[in-house]
């Protein structure tokens, strides 16, 4: 039986139109399914991966109040920031121009049609993702790739309507496209530092970084004063202490401008040899099932988020 299944599952993943059909569809039941019973499908999986019950009438924890943000908050803001490409015009339009250019990775392509991507004039490194997903990407190093095979990737994604099945609003109504950046890389070859500031009504409250992210996945967590705390996310191993960076101040300064908006978002930037580079405004980070130990943090943390008391009577 477990043959004639995964026959069955490599024919679906090697036919395009099979794979698109049933992604799509399974994307609809489930938000359908969500949506007639009470969000009782969110419940079940929000229970079997952080093992406590998902309140949606007072959301105390901080996963419990990104479920509540999935589900309630329609800030006009949320699409256009977490598009990866508009949400350069956004930064753009707060840090200024000059600014915005300093941090903004450079962008080598964008297109809604694959197939007219000019892989001969790329460099040899580069990381190519679609706008309206996250934790979709295909890194290419020292200039070798498959080019049919990135085509075809990148054709698939966009016609996956990314986090319907998950309630992400966010991401229903950004107009889909193929984003190409620069790749960048430390003196070592590695992957940057990930920054990942956690803003609570444009103030910063917490920080995690993440090191070597495409590989070991260490983490570290700090609060404001630099005070490293003993908790670990998504059973990733915990990294050893390190220093603040020299320039900490200006890189809370852009998350604080950044953020200044939303209840909550996290702002990821990259420390480079001391240049800072934007990476993206997450809204909804592991889809509100992040698991934290101990889990006594989840709710800590839940604490600066403020929804307000008008908000809970929504239905």
């Amino acid at each position: 039986m477990d043959r004639i299944y995964q026959n069955i599952k490599e024919k679906i993943n090697n036919n395009d139109f099979l794979f698109i059909v049933l992604k799509t569809i399974q994307a609809y039941v489930l938000y359908f399914l969500n949506k007639i019973t009470n969000y009782q499908l969110e419940k079940t999986r929000f229970y079997n991966q952080l093992g406590y019950p998902l309140d949606l009438k007072n959301p105390q924890s901080y996963n419990q109040k990104l479920v509540w943000k999935k589900i309630h908050d329609r800030n006009p803001l949320l699409p256009i920031t977490a598009d990866k490409y508009k949400v350069r015009s956004y930064i753009k339009k707060v840090l200024g121009e000059k600014n915005a250019k300093e941090i903004l990775i450079p962008l080598l392509y964008v297109t809604d049609q694959p197939e007219s991507i000019p892989f001969e004039k790329l460099p040899s490194a580069f990381i190519v993702k679609p706008n309206h997903a996250s934790g979709l990407y295909i890194m290419v190093e020292n200039g070798n790739f498959n080019q049919k095979e990135i085509i075809k990737i990148c054709q698939r994604w966009l016609k996956n309507p990314y986090g319907l099945d998950k309630l992400e609003w966010a991401y229903r109504y950004i107009k889909r496209k193929i984003i190409i950046e620069k790749l960048l890389h430390e003196d070592d070859g590695k992957i940057p530092k990930d920054f990942r500031f956690h803003m609570f009504h444009g103030k910063y409250n917490l920080i995690h970084i993440v090191f070597d992210r495409f590989g070991s996945h260490k983490k570290a967590f700090f609060k404001p004063d630099w005070k490293m705390l003993d908790v670990t996310h998504n059973n990733s191993e915990k990294s050893t202490y390190i220093n603040s960076p020299e320039n900490l101040s200006k890189m809370i300064k852009i998350a604080e401008m950044l953020s200044k908006p939303f209840d909550y978002v996290r702002v990821d930037l990259y420390n480079l040899n001391g240049k800072i580079y934007f990476g993206e405004l997450t809204h909804y980070p592991n889809s509100g099932r992040g698991l934290f130990a101990p889990q006594s943090f989840d709710f800590e943390l839940g604490k600066y988020w403020k929804i307000k008391e008008e908000y809970w009577k929504i239905k």
